[in-house]
């Protein structure tokens, strides 16, 4: 596994677990920018090394992460 992506894959994980942090606080929307920025740095690890159930799990949570953005940004 390459450097970048244990890098991309340690600064997502920060970054999710930052979210996740302050979702309990209640801090919103910061809570939706850190956790969704954290998901697409695991989505572009999973690319990058190839793990197919990396890149499903965190794939498929971007939509519901810009569903929220712009839910926050429009309503």
């Amino acid at each position: 596994m390459s450097m970048i992506t244990e890098k991309f894959k340690w600064i997502g994980t920060a970054l999710v677990l930052s979210g996740i942090l302050l979702t309990n606080l209640n801090f919103y929307p910061l809570n939706i920018f850190l956790h969704g920025a954290g998901v697409v740095f695991w989505t572009i690890s999973g690319f990058l090394s190839k793990d197919k159930a990396i890149l499903t799990n965190f794939g498929f949570q971007i939509p519901i992460f810009i569903f929220g953005i712009l839910n926050f940004f429009f309503n």
